[in-house]
């Protein structure tokens, strides 16, 4: 969701598609702001041999 927001948000803003998705607008910008977690920096280094 915090993707499609991202990619949209110029056309329509944060809040009004915020309230059309079930997600509120702090969680939006709490997303972007906090740090990755040590699970998303775990699973961004490990690599799967294709």
């Amino acid at each position: 969701m915090i993707a499609y927001i991202d990619e949209h948000k110029s056309e329509f803003g944060v809040e009004p598609i915020c309230r059309e998705l079930p997600i509120a607008p702090q969680t939006y910008y709490a997303s972007k702001t906090r740090p990755p977690s040590k699970r998303s920096v775990s699973d961004d280094a490990t690599v799967v041999p294709g």
